[in-house]
């Protein structure tokens, strides 16, 4: 096992690794899980010492937490702990609370929730949830031993998240918190704020789902190459977190094992502390540069979805705020097209938007959504679109049977 650092929680005095698997990104196949590929992923991540997994009732379409349960058999449950999280959007009483956690106990195939986590609670959900009764519903969960530890997560203001780790005698909590994201949401202030509380801090959306580890945009790649030490772009991201020693755990949603080995290696020598002046200031150029780019800060969590007008939400941000950060206006227009015009899916462009309104409580950024899909439809379904389409949907199956052809044994005798 590679000797990956851990830090205490301040209220048990136990330990955890630095770094956590996040269970919303499983590699997927026909629409599910590919659970003999994640669960070769996962296990391996385990042996390698990610100890400490995170999931939640709502990820890959409430998939996540019964593939784990078959995932960790053997033996593999007595090595991790668990965080999972209760959907508070669907509470409507205090039954609600026991019926959801038993459920989750019963997926997980497990007696016990290590960390359980109120999913993404806000100044409303979180006066709602007070009036079911949730504090006495975890007081008696973790007196009957059906929960060990409770937290919860947070997308909103500063001034709320202050307000909620008052409310109660919180194990943990779990932000949203990267090189772009340091001064939004919970924020610096508020990371400072529940460790001095005595709350482990957990760590969500360290890499902008997956965003600063790509290939980054010329004036970004600029920056990385003049630095005094090369790292790749998740090295960067996760050491300048680890850096913090309010930090406890990073979460990492990876699918690959390469992805598994590179975290790895630099969670065995990320302590607190350990950048220099020289490389703290390297990473602020680069977020600074980021935030010159980026038009909508989607991370893509899909918490919006699905849009009852067939509005892939999070691709229309993803593809505009592509052809900003990466500059290839031919190739998003056209990966556009045929990704969101009815060639590669059925999800519909920006433009089906009527302004419904539906997506806007569900987004944890804050995001006016039908607004910015009206700034999307503008830049992206100009007056050569339907001819954009039109091509994609005539070229489509001829690549495909060229694919076809590549790779078969004719192709290749």
């Amino acid at each position: 096992m590679i000797d990956i650092l851990c830090r205490e929680v301040p209220r048990t005095q136990e330990k955890l690794p630095i770094l956590g698997f996040g269970c919303m990104r499983f590699v997927e196949k026909n629409g599910s899980i590919d659970e003999e590929r994640s669960k070769a992923l996962l296990r391996y991540a385990i042996d390698k010492g990610i100890t400490h997994l995170d999931t939640a009732w709502m990820y890959h379409h409430g998939q996540s937490e019964s593939f784990l349960g078959r995932a960790l058999a053997d033996g593999y449950r007595e090595k991790v702990t668990i965080s999972t999280k209760l959907p508070h959007w669907l509470v409507k009483s205090r039954e609600d609370m026991d019926f959801f956690l038993n459920t989750q106990l019963n997926r997980l195939n497990t007696n016990y929730i290590d960390y359980y986590l109120i999913h993404s609670i806000g100044r409303e959900s979180w006066d709602r949830m007070k009036a079911c009764g949730v504090m006495e519903f975890l007081d008696t969960a973790k007196a009957d031993g059906r929960i060990k530890h409770t937290g919860f997560s947070f997308h909103e203001d500063t001034k709320t998240f202050k307000e909620i780790v008052d409310a109660y005698p919180w194990d943990c909590c779990l932000i949203q918190y990267n090189i772009i994201d340091e001064f939004s949401q919970a924020g610096r202030e508020g990371l400072t704020y529940a460790a001095q509380k005595g709350l482990a801090v957990f760590i969500m959306e360290p890499l902008r789902g997956g965003k600063l580890a790509r290939n980054p945009p010329g004036e970004i790649a600029h920056i990385w190459e003049q630095a005094p030490v090369k790292r790749t772009m998740a090295e960067w991201a996760l050491r300048w977190l680890w850096d913090q020693p309010e930090i406890t755990m990073v979460l990492s949603g990876m699918n690959d094992f390469a992805q598994v080995d590179e975290n790895c290696r630099t969670a065995e020598t990320a302590y607190p502390g350990s950048l220099t002046a020289e490389e703290q200031s390297v990473i602020r150029r680069v977020s600074d540069t980021w935030h010159s780019l980026m038009k909508v800060p989607c991370t893509g969590c899909q918490y919006c979805m699905p849009c009852p007008f067939g509005v892939h939400i999070p691709s229309c941000f993803e593809m505009y705020n592509n052809l900003f950060m990466f500059g290839d206006t031919w190739r998003t227009n056209a990966v556009y097209a045929a990704r969101l015009g009815g060639v590669m899916s059925g999800y519909s462009v920006a433009s089906a938007c009527v302004g419904c309104g539906a997506c806007l409580s569900a987004c944890p950024q804050g995001i006016h959504i039908p607004e910015r899909l009206k700034e999307v439809s503008d830049r992206l379904e100009g007056p050569f679109f339907q001819v954009l389409v039109l091509g994609a949907k005539i070229a489509l199956p001829i690549m495909r049977r060229f694919a076809f052809l590549k790779n078969s044994k004719w192709m290749n005798c």
